[in-house]
């Protein structure tokens, strides 16, 4: 396949890839390293490609990281601070509750309106958090097998190391701000 022969075709599931939140990595170009010869040699396109294309990929993993630990930032980012002492601790906490889940159900944080503190807790089933805690629902983690078994088959604590790259702290921040009120 030559250089011009990439379309906008080929391209649309790599945009497409754009839209979620996990780790982006360097694409095989579609050619060969020498296919722009003698234009452009094979040692420079290895080069672009492989260094500084790669470096790119790279800053923007780091970059996106950064982005969603700030979107957490702010009140709920100081509550979670508060309440597990970092947010790393609490990301611990979350998921050890989540792993520990026998059988089906869900890990949540949850906001305790009468001590206005947040708190984690594990429901089994399709028990709900607010209705058997007393819990606010801010976050909940589906553990139910359905929710990862035909990527992560029986490996939970996989899926729940992933499950960090998708969840929406903007969203999360707005049912914080609202059950404080």
């Amino acid at each position: 396949m030559t250089a011009r022969a990439y379309t906008s075709r080929q391209l649309a599931p790599a945009l497409g890839y754009l839209g979620s939140r996990q780790k982006h990595s360097l694409p095989d170009l579609p050619y060969d390293y020498g296919a722009l010869e003698p234009h452009i040699n094979a040692q420079i396109m290895q080069l672009h490609h492989s260094k500084h294309h790669a470096a790119y990929v790279n800053n923007l993993n780091v970059t996106e990281e950064k982005y969603q630990e700030a979107l957490a930032k702010g009140e709920l980012l100081e509550a979670i601070k508060r309440d597990f002492g970092s947010f790393e601790k609490f990301k611990e906490k979350l998921t050890a509750a989540s792993v520990g889940v026998q059988g089906s159900g869900w890990g949540w944080l949850g906001f305790n309106k009468e001590r206005g503190q947040l708190q984690i807790a594990a429901c089994p089933n399709q028990d709900p958090l607010q209705g058997t805690t007393g819990l606010i629902p801010l976050l909940g983690i589906d553990v139910w097998e359905h929710a990862y078994y035909l990527q992560y088959k029986n490996v939970r604590p996989d899926y729940l190391k992933a499950i960090w790259n998708v969840i929406n702290w903007e969203n999360v921040t707005e049912r914080y701000m609202a059950c404080k009120k």
